[in-house]
């Protein structure tokens, strides 16, 4: 007979025992970031008082904070009405929720047709984490959700196709067809191999970000998403790159 742990059989845990969960400011109500939580994470953190993560990527529990020290003083746990997302109201110490030194992790704000930041930066990530630059891959917690930050740009570009070509890039885009949209994957990936040339870090971030940003838009033309793209990566990980060359050199 279960009792002490019933109201955690009362959340609807995915297929992989997890359950979306976000973090607001109870002084201010501001949303502070997202993450996942599993069983443990979620008991450990009503136990603690602290926030208590999942990470997706190391396949370990994580409390927030522990490389930062900006830990979340969690003063209530709410669950929603289809019991699928967990609302954790927190004191966030240091007042600094996002990796970047931003007070929340949703800081780039919708301009138009694209993201334009709208919070600064609080404190300086090297700062925080102790890098000597600030071109240092950040700490595991701040590890990034990949694959929910591309549903959601696929998203908004998808939205786009048969808007107005006037007040969208991606809308013209569309409109100009798939040439178009596959001459500047062209062009961005040329750029991207002239930033690496360069050296230059900034740059070669940047670059990566409109190659990714085009592809997807390739993407969407034809009826495809990102997720389809990192079932593929996974399905290949810890697969010898030569082994699937000789695979496919066997299937053609």
């Amino acid at each position: 007979m279960r009792t002490m742990n019933n109201w955690l059989d009362q959340v609807k845990w995915d297929s992989r025992g997890l359950v979306p969960a976000i973090a607001q400011d109870v002084h201010t109500g501001r949303v502070l970031m997202f993450a996942w939580m599993n069983r443990d994470a979620l008991e450990q953190t009503h136990k603690r008082g602290e926030a208590v993560y999942w990470s997706r990527s190391r396949h370990k529990l994580w409390h927030k904070g522990e490389e930062s020290g900006h830990v979340q003083t969690v003063r209530d746990i709410r669950l929603d009405c289809d019991g699928d997302v967990v609302l954790l109201q927190v004191e966030q110490a240091g007042g600094i929720a996002c990796h970047t030194g931003r007070e929340s992790c949703f800081f780039n704000s919708l301009d138009h047709d694209h993201w334009a930041v709208a919070d600064p930066v609080r404190k300086d990530p090297g700062q925080i984490y102790g890098q000597t630059t600030s071109h240092a891959p950040p700490p595991p917690e701040a590890e990034a959700d990949a694959g929910a930050v591309l549903a959601r740009l696929y998203a908004t570009i998808a939205s786009r196709r048969g808007g107005d070509p006037d007040a969208s890039y991606v809308a013209r885009l569309f409109h100009k067809g798939e040439d178009a949209i596959l001459k500047k994957i062209g062009e961005e990936a040329t750029e991207l191999v002239m930033a690496a040339k360069d050296a230059d870090p900034q740059k070669i971030l940047y670059e990566t970000a409109d190659l990714w940003f085009h592809s997807l838009i390739a993407l969407a033309q034809h009826g495809l998403t990102p997720q389809q793209v990192l079932a593929e990566l996974e399905r290949r990980e810890g697969r010898s790159g030569l082994a699937e060359f000789a695979a496919r050199t066997a299937t053609n």
